[in-house]
């Protein structure tokens, strides 16, 4: 028989009751009750929550931003000026969507150049060339004695001028096309002797149009000095084509999400980095050509799957390293296309320096990219709050915007 009082008998029984209901364990050391863990689960829940809600909401604002610029357009065309025996050609090559914007050729404005369009709007983009490019062998300005213009199969767009030159010893070159040209762009500038060997090469910007090159070894091959600026060049315009890429990222991204320590993202930058490089050299060799209405919705399409793949399959699977190879070899072709509207591999210069430069390039800004996000993602994955929700919320976002931009390259390009 309980000797204390009615009250603290009941008291003691309510005590014990609760104790029974809500039993204290210890976690990490700190006592937590029934209760408290409820809170905990239910601050969990709200930060989940407002974690996916943050997604959507950039992904919102990453289409409305993106949704004018391309998603790995490094912006390059080319201009060879070949000496001829008694003449100069210059080639200037331009995508088709450059060439656009230099004239309007585009006359239902659909958003596409067709062959007949080009037939009947050629004339308008001879003379604005003719107008904005000046070449002067010694320091005369020359007027082309000819023009002519074709699309090809690449969607390219290709000038020739004949200028007349008898032989010169200085030769200066001004491209205010450039200007015409969105923000950031580059030309490829080659000076060639009359046998196809480069005697200058160097990149021209809307800042930087113009260049004079010395003639007096018109028929020596190109110099070391002139030769590690073209490799610099070409190796600064890859890093920009990838850091710009922003598909090409955000599929690494969704690969390296889900990826558990170094040697498993490792293994996945080599197998992406082995299988575009295979297709950039086949393509840019043209040895194998896929147009980009293809290519661009099906790398879309690879962002899509990787992130998909990531919400139904969780932690990185075995199968998964086979997926940065083959979607790589989708990716390769649209690094190609770089080098492909700059006239690179046509037959109008070089082709191995480009190549190789722009690949390495294309290289070290992956790197510098990895090496920024990975010990992020490390780090983040020792919360298992980031495995269980943010991850998630974090390939919600790569598949809403692979989507947007899967949408927008079927349907709306």
């Amino acid at each position: 028989m309980d000797s204390r009082n009615p009250g603290q008998a009941a008291s003691s029984r309510l005590a014990g009751s609760r104790v029974v209901r809500s039993p204290a364990f210890t976690r990490s050391g700190i006592v937590v009750t029934a209760g408290g863990l409820k809170a905990e689960l239910r601050t969990s829940c709200l930060i989940g929550t407002r974690v996916v809600r943050a997604a959507i909401l950039v992904i919102l604002f990453s289409a409305w931003s993106l949704q004018d610029a391309a998603a790995h357009d490094p912006g390059l065309s080319s201009l060879t000026i070949q000496q001829r025996t008694n003449s100069l050609e210059a080639t200037l090559t331009l995508a088709v969507k450059d060439a656009a914007r230099v004239a309007e050729l585009d006359e239902d404005n659909d958003g596409r150049v067709t062959q007949a369009e080009f037939e009947q709007t050629r004339s308008l983009l001879e003379t604005a060339v003719t107008r904005q490019l000046f070449i002067a062998p010694d320091g005369k300005v020359a007027e082309p004695q000819s023009v002519r213009s074709k699309l090809d199969k690449n969607n390219n767009v290709e000038v020739r001028l004949d200028f007349p030159a008898d032989g010169c010893s200085s030769l200066e070159i001004q491209s205010k096309i450039i200007a015409s040209l969105p923000l950031g762009h580059r030309q490829d500038l080659q000076i060639q002797d009359s046998r196809g060997g480069i005697i200058s090469e160097q990149l021209l910007s809307a800042a930087e149009d113009h260049a004079t090159v010395e003639m007096s070894g018109a028929h020596s091959s190109i110099g070391a000095f002139e030769a590690a600026r073209s490799f610099a060049n070409f190796v600064s315009l890859g890093m920009k084509h990838i850091l710009t890429g922003y598909d090409h990222l955000l599929f690494l991204f969704g690969l390296l999400l889900v990826a558990r320590g170094f040697f498993s993202s490792l293994g996945i930058i080599t197998s992406f980095t082995i299988a575009h490089s295979i297709t950039l050299a086949v393509a840019t060799l043209q040895l194998v050509q896929i147009p980009s209405r293809i290519v661009e919705p099906l790398i879309a399409a690879s962002i899509i799957f990787v992130g998909a793949e990531n919400l139904l399959r969780g932690d990185i699977p075995k199968a998964r390293r086979m997926v940065p190879f083959g979607f790589g070899l989708i990716h390769g072709f649209g690094f190609a296309s770089a080098l492909r509207e700059a006239g690179i591999g046509s037959g109008t210069g070089g082709i191995v320096l480009p190549l190789f430069s722009f690949n390495l390039g294309v290289e070290l800004g992956q790197i510098m990219v990895a090496a920024v996000a990975l010990p992020m993602i490390w780090k983040l994955r020792e919360n298992p709050m980031f495995i269980t929700r943010w991850a998630p919320a974090c390939s919600t976002a790569v598949v809403l915007l692979g989507s947007f931009w899967f949408v927008e390259r079927v349907w709306l390009t």
